[in-house]
């Protein structure tokens, strides 16, 4: 999950880093922060959710 949501982060740094004409450079800072599982919803408490936040800053180049 923390793998899928780093994915996740460069691949909208890369779309943005395209949108302005820069190309996606180094990690600059990275930071995991909330990590939740709860159930689905009140009829199916065997099916949970999970959710990962992580935020990472990347250097952006010309």
């Amino acid at each position: 999950m923390i793998e899928e949501a780093t994915k996740n982060a460069r691949n909208a740094a890369e779309k943005f880093a395209i949108d302005s004409n820069s190309k996606l450079g180094k990690i600059k800072r990275a930071n995991q922060g909330q990590f939740t599982i709860s159930d689905r919803d009140p009829n199916t408490p065997y099916i949970k959710t999970i959710r990962v936040v992580t935020t990472v800053d990347y250097y952006l180049e010309d």
